[in-house]
């Protein structure tokens, strides 16, 4: 059996297996999750809450943009406080009190450090006993808790009003006035409220000791410390990675680079490449990506000067239009949306020129997707605008609203749209791929892997189909992350490398055979830690030991291939050095070069400070978590996707001079950017808020006492240096397309294709 068909029968292994494991957990957590009870009652049979209240609840949670509005077991914003976590320290704060006055007639304050320490025990022994009935679906509390309840919820019946009283904690929140106008939805929402924070702070039936959510929030005054599963999984995954490094390093070293390399030829390959309508017609794709990119740039802006002044930009009441809930909403959903845009053009751009086939109608569906696209964004963001500022209601805020939930919370409608929108993508790609497939050459395998993961990209997206309007938050978390981190970091990586490869194929700098054993060896190291490694992100979200020791383990492995990252990105340069016509891709080069950077750094050293299981006990949720997504997002995903569109772009155009000065500033002021705001805000923010919880819980660390102090104000202020440089690369490539595109300028240098020629035209510093 040959090298190649080896490696496909290993990666068709790994992903059953994969797959099976992920399924099968997947059945555990809906077995496993916490239960909603049917009735919150007290002992003396007063009933508090009901699960219909707890839907509601919810349903107010999301309409009013849900994980884009504080955070729920972690998982979302980080200017409001984790909701769960809040909830748990102020009723143990109101017990506290009662309890101190009928026992001791005293307030809490004056108790000796023994009373307080009796007091605390009862308390913390009341709040892990877990009274949910199975058989009754009744959960029973206590009067004197009922009371501590009922003042927590007055608390949030305020906060979610325009009640002065609360003013000052919603401007510290970034919360707008009346946030929920309706009191009735007010009080359900503190019933989901409640729940989450009762699923964190009671111990599972089968597992005393051991909370719903893994005892996270780290909160010692209930108890909720790490588990031994945390520390063992943890030193685990440690080992995890040292022998993955040292695998793939033997391996490296014993393999690569044991074939010579091929003579480059003496001419771009590239430049006979014919440009068909279909193709033609992708560019107004990379327009649209250029627009989304800063319009997400100044909603990233705006989302972080709500962290300063809270209701308000430069005295305008911004708040009152534009909630933060909405401008982080369509912040984080457009960062996706550009860089999956510019990845859907390339692929609609590239699959004609890899089978030298255009089908027909081809450009006519390439438009009709184009139109199918602008159509979500312009509906989806607009349903959300009506359901934050509940002007839509509960009974339609599913579909055509705000779903709550973070990268995925389009209203379901436009959801399903742009899955069917995908799978145009999937056919138009593929039909133009189809005479490739067929072809048995050194490129099929590669073709064919480039055609698997156009495949996962259509059909992946479609699990975020997979929950409905009261569908377990645990099981909604499950299906999220199949979305979030298998569609995005997963295929979508698989999708890039097979590209990458047919492109230096095509230039004549790797060989076919060598080129498609590297792809396959690469998409089954990625995808070994890549897929069962998405369970890092379900630690503390309803699941059991079993996602902690396979998170920890898998995730562990997403790094391994990053270890030799710096040697993939020599040979890169190498390659970028081979022959003078190679100056016509330096640029694009250069962004595939800053992804290396980027992903070691941002998804390889960022990523795994928190990804194991100790660590993201108390770092989930802090500003530790966006300087991994930051780093990441952009300084892989987003990297990648400039450097595919400015490949395109050159084939589109391929005898139009380039300003390279524009390109070289915009590429140095986005990597210089982006390390500003990782090192002057991020990374010692976060630092901060991690000391600030293990000094005193994970409450404090997102309360408004601590984000409210000057220190605090000054890092937030820090991020303006980076973020306006950042700003200033995105404007220069914006003029950089723009002006490549409507005022072009011929070089005949490039018609002779010479090197002399083109020696000539890099002297004047134009290619």
């Amino acid at each position: 059996m040959s090298t190649t068909k080896k490696l496909w029968v290993g990666l068709a292994a790994l992903l059953i297996a994969s797959f099976g494991a992920m399924l099968w957990l997947g059945s555990e957590l809906y077995r496993s999750k916490p239960p909603v009870p049917d009735r919150v009652v007290t002992t003396g049979g007063a009933a508090l809450y009901t699960k219909a209240d707890i839907e509601t609840g919810r349903q107010v949670w999301q309409s009013i943009g849900g994980q884009q509005l504080g955070s729920i077991w972690g998982h979302g914003a980080l200017v409001a406080p984790d909701w769960s976590a809040d909830w748990i320290h102020r009723e143990v704060e109101a017990r506290t009190e009662l309890m101190a006055r009928a026992t001791e007639g005293v307030p809490a304050s004056a108790l000796t450090p023994e009373e307080s320490a009796a007091l605390n025990a009862r308390i913390r022994r009341e709040f892990r006993t877990n009274t949910y009935d199975a058989k009754t679906g009744d959960l029973v509390v206590s009067d004197q808790r009922a009371m501590a309840m009922s003042a927590v919820a007055a608390h949030y019946m305020s906060l979610f009003s325009n009640d002065p009283a609360t003013h000052d904690l919603r401007e510290t929140y970034a919360m707008r006035e009346n946030t929920v106008p309706d009191e009735a939805h007010r009080r359900a929402l503190t019933a989901f409220i409640f729940w989450t924070a009762w699923a964190a702070s009671t111990d599972r039936p089968e597992k005393s000791g051991v909370t719903y959510t893994n005892n996270w929030p780290y909160d010692p005054e209930i108890g909720n410390t790490p588990t031994p599963s945390a520390f063992m999984w943890s030193m685990f995954s440690i080992l995890f990675l040292i022998a993955g490094v040292g695998l793939l390093t033997w391996h490296y070293a014993a393999y690569h680079g044991k074939e010579d390399a091929p003579i480059p030829p003496a001419r771009d390959p590239m430049l006979g490449l014919v440009i068909t309508p279909s193709m033609k017609a992708t560019a107004k794709y990379f327009w649209i990506v250029i627009a989304l990119f800063l319009v997400q740039i100044l909603l990233g802006a705006t989302t972080a000067h709500f962290q300063v002044e809270g209701q308000e930009a430069y005295g305008f009441k911004i708040a009152e239009y534009l909630p933060y809930s909405l401008t982080r909403s369509w912040h984080t959903q457009l960062a996706v949306l550009w860089i999956a845009t510019a990845w859907l053009g390339t692929g609609l751009y590239i699959a004609p020129a890899i089978s030298g086939h255009e089908p027909k109608f081809q450009r006519l569906g390439v438009n009709f997707l184009f139109v199918c696209l602008l159509v979500i964004v312009v509906g989806a963001f607009a349903g959300q605008w009506f359901a934050v500022m509940q002007k839509m209601g509960l009974a339609n805020n599913f579909w055509f609203g705000h779903q709550g939930w973070e990268y995925v919370d389009i209203g379901r409608f436009w959801q399903a749209f742009l899955f069917i929108g995908l799978l145009l993508w999937l056919f138009l790609v593929g039909r133009a791929l189809w005479p490739a497939l067929r072809r048995k050459d050194e490129m099929s395998s590669i073709v064919g892997l480039m055609f698997l993961s156009t495949v996962a990209i259509g059909l992946f997206y479609g699990a975020g189909l997979m929950w409905g309007e009261k569908t377990h938050i645990s099981v909604v978390e499950y299906w999220r992350w199949w979305v979030v981190h298998l569609w995005v970091e997963g295929f979508f990586e698989v999708f890039a490398v097979a590209v990458l490869s047919f492109l230096f194929v095509k230039l004549g700098l790797i060989r076919g055979k060598t080129a498609t054993n590297n792809v396959l060896f690469a998409t089954i190291i990625y995808l070994t830690g890549g897929v069962l490694g998405m369970f890092h992100h379900l630690y503390f979200a309803g699941t059991t030991t079993a996602a902690v020791a396979l998170g920890a383990s898998f995730s562990a492995l997403e790094v391994v291939p990053l270890a030799i990252i710096g040697l993939e990105a020599h040979e890169t340069w190498r390659h970028s050095r081979a022959v003078p016509w190679m100056a016509r891709y330096r640029w694009p080069i250069m962004f595939f070069l800053a992804v290396s950077f980027w992903n070691l750094v941002g998804a390889g050293l960022f990523g795994f400070l928190i990804n194991t299981p100790i660590a993201l006990y108390y770092m989930q949720g802090l500003n530790l978590t966006p300087l991994h997504g930051h780093t990441a997002l952009f300084g892989v995903y987003g990297m990648l996707g400039i450097g595919l569109m400015l490949f395109c772009l050159r084939g589109l155009k391929g005898n139009a001079l380039w300003h390279t000065g524009t390109l070289k500033a915009a590429f140095w002021a986005f990597n210089v950017g982006l390390t500003l705001m990782a090192v002057l805000t991020l990374l010692p923010l976060g630092t901060l808020q991690l000391q600030a919880a293990l000094e005193h819980g994970y409450w404090y660390a997102r309360s408004a006492e601590f984000m409210g102090k000057p220190i605090i104000d000054v890092l937030v202020w820090m991020r303006m240096p980076g973020d306006l440089i950042f700003s200033i690369g995105a404007l220069l490539l914006a003029w950089f397309v723009l002006r490549h595109w409507i005022l072009p300028k011929a070089d005949p240098a490039f018609d002779r294709t010479s090197d002399e020629d083109i020696q000539r035209t890099l002297d004047r510093g134009t290619v």
